[in-house]
Formats: C-alpha cells, sequence, structure tokens
C-alpha cells in the first residue's frame, strides 16, 4: 500500500511538473504484472502462474485472490499454506521493489 501511495503521489507530481518520461520507466510499467507471478505455478495446475489470481481449482472459472495460499487453507493443509505464504511474499517484495524504483524515477525527474 505504501509503495502504491508513494507511485501515485510521484505520478501526480509528474504530471504537474510536464516534465518529459524517464527512461525505462514504460519497461517497469511493463513488467509490473510480470512479478506478480512465479515460475513454479500453482498447485496442481502449473500453467497458472499469477500469484494473486486465478480461476479456483475446485470452483472452475469463479477467481480466488492468493489463489495458492487460499486453496490450501481451505483444504487444510498448512504445511502448503505456510509454503506458499513465502512465494507470495517473495512475488509481493519483487513487485514492491520495482513499484518503489518506478515512483523513484518518476521524483528524479521533477528534481
Amino acid at each position: 500500500k505504501r509503495s502504491a501511495e508513494r507511485y501515485h503521489k510521484a505520478l501526480a507530481g509528474f504530471r504537474e511538473s510536464g516534465g518529459k518520461v524517464p527512461d525505462g520507466l514504460n519497461q517497469k510499467l511493463i513488467q509490473s504484472e510480470r512479478k506478480l507471478t512465479h515460475s513454479d505455478g500453482l498447485a496442481n495446475r502449473p500453467w497458472f502462474k499469477h500469484q494473486m489470481y486465478a480461476p479456483g481449482f475446485y470452483t472452475g472459472y469463479g477467481v480466488k485472490t492468493i489463489p495458492a495460499v487460499r486453496e490450501a487453507i481451505e483444504q487444510k493443509s498448512w504445511q502448503a499454506a505456510d509454503a506458499n505464504i513465502d512465494k507470495v511474499a517473495t512475488v509481493m517484495n519483487g513487485f514492491t521493489t520495482l513499484v518503489n524504483s518506478a515512483a523513484a524515477d518518476l521524483e528524479n525527474a521533477v528534481q
């Protein structure tokens, strides 16, 4: 949340400044969604790489948020839930780092 707020504040300041888009910013924004994936994918369906949302394994097309953790908890598979919490935390930390980097680019463009 703090990273998103920082980015939105930096973006607002950048828009007011009328400056030039920093080199590499658009590439970072493209990469942001990819940062929410993990190469291992989800349990029982490794082709779903996104860790924030995916169709539920037991519910068909109904979307599940943070599916690896949520489904492990629903199945009372506590070890899987713990392991997936760590995996999702790693993904979120990578995403946060990228968002902070993009915010820094915008902040530096204004100065």
